[in-house]
């Protein structure tokens, strides 16, 4: 809990002059390790997962502690007021401001006019406001998906002659890696945002476009080029190796994606000994069946759409769709009715 708090204590007195945290030598994407090495830019990204940290945070804190939560709420608010007013570039969310306070993710830039990853945790934050929600996502959909070349790119246009150098991202060939192709890691979130704002079969369709075992045929393998049947970190969009994987079996971004698969598609979500049944099915889908398996217990779960929400056990009407799991070494029925 101490580690915790000081980790939180420190990320929020480590800001720039908008307010935003610190990038210092790279955030999540350590190809940008040079946007705030001097000690003074600032990460948008980081802002809306710091936000998000605080968000789920401030809960444990609230049920498990005697902690005072009252300056994490206070800068929660503050922050989600900068990164709307400040890193609000008309139409989506900026990605970084340099050392020199130059944006970075702006439709003012030559190169990386948007970048994915700001996008998404904007959403999965809760920070975007309603009346900006569909322009986040009508930017993703027009600048970085690319349905005929089957990715979503992590950010465009790439990165080859910018002033401001981001690091050694733009020692990469344009289109390759994280420098204009895809990164899956940022995919998984994107899928994740899509669902929990309800564009359930636009995320399914995105996750079979990115699904390895859809690049299978012989046509499509040619152009693909590793193998079909894990996740690649990157695919690339470079002109002369568009399509083509990068990096597999990276287990980062598989892990990601079954969690997209089983948590999010199928809702399937276990909080110790609780299990919640809360799925995001595409509108083709009937329904599905599941095994799940509890220590030496066995519960068979079949979900299906009707006319209302019900869940029963072993036949018997739940008052919601989260059970008590107990091992004891029986098997179970499920039948989850979604509207």
């Amino acid at each position: 809990l101490n580690h915790c708090l000081k980790a939180l204590d420190l990320s929020i007195t480590s800001l720039g002059s908008h307010k935003l945290p610190l990038m210092g030598g790279g955030d999540w994407n350590d190809g940008m390790n040079r946007v705030g090495i001097k000690g003074k830019g600032e990460s948008v990204w980081l802002g809306f997962f710091l936000y998000n940290c605080l968000d789920n945070f401030i809960k444990i804190l609230k049920k498990h502690t005697k902690v005072k939560v009252s300056k994490y709420v206070e800068f929660n608010e503050k922050l989600a007021q900068n990164l709307n007013k400040k890193a609000w570039d008309g139409n989506y969310y900026l990605r970084a401001f340099y050392d020199n306070g130059d944006k970075l993710g702006s439709h003012e830039n030559s190169e990386c006019k948007i970048d994915l990853i700001s996008q998404s945790f904007s959403i999965l934050s809760g920070v975007v406001p309603k009346d900006r929600l569909q322009s986040v996502i009508n930017s993703v959909q027009e600048q970085l998906v690319d349905e005929n070349l089957g990715i979503i790119k992590l950010l465009t246009p790439a990165f080859e002659k910018s002033l401001n150098n981001p690091g050694y991202i733009m020692d990469y060939h344009k289109g390759i890696r994280e420098n204009g192709g895809q990164y899956t890691h940022a995919v998984a979130w994107y899928l994740m945002a899509l669902i929990k704002t309800g564009y359930h079969d636009r995320a399914y369709r995105y996750f079979q476009m990115i699904n390895p075992i859809e690049k299978s045929t012989k046509a499509k393998a040619s152009i693909y080029r590793v193998e079909p049947y894990v996740i690649s970190a990157d695919i690339y969009s470079a002109k002369n190796f568009a399509g083509r994987g990068g990096w597999t079996w990276y287990t980062g971004s598989a892990g990601w994606f079954y969690r997209v698969a089983i948590t999010e598609f199928l809702g399937l979500k276990k909080r110790g000994t609780k299990l919640k049944l809360d799925p995001r099915i595409p509108i083709s889908w009937d329904g599905f069946k599941m095994i799940y398996h509890y220590e030496e217990t066995t519960y068979n779960i079949e979900v299906v759409k009707g006319k209302k929400d019900e869940l029963k056990l072993d036949g018997k009407n739940q008052i919601s769709n989260t059970i008590d799991l107990a091992n004891d070494k029986k098997t179970h029925e499920i039948l989850l009715q979604i509207k």
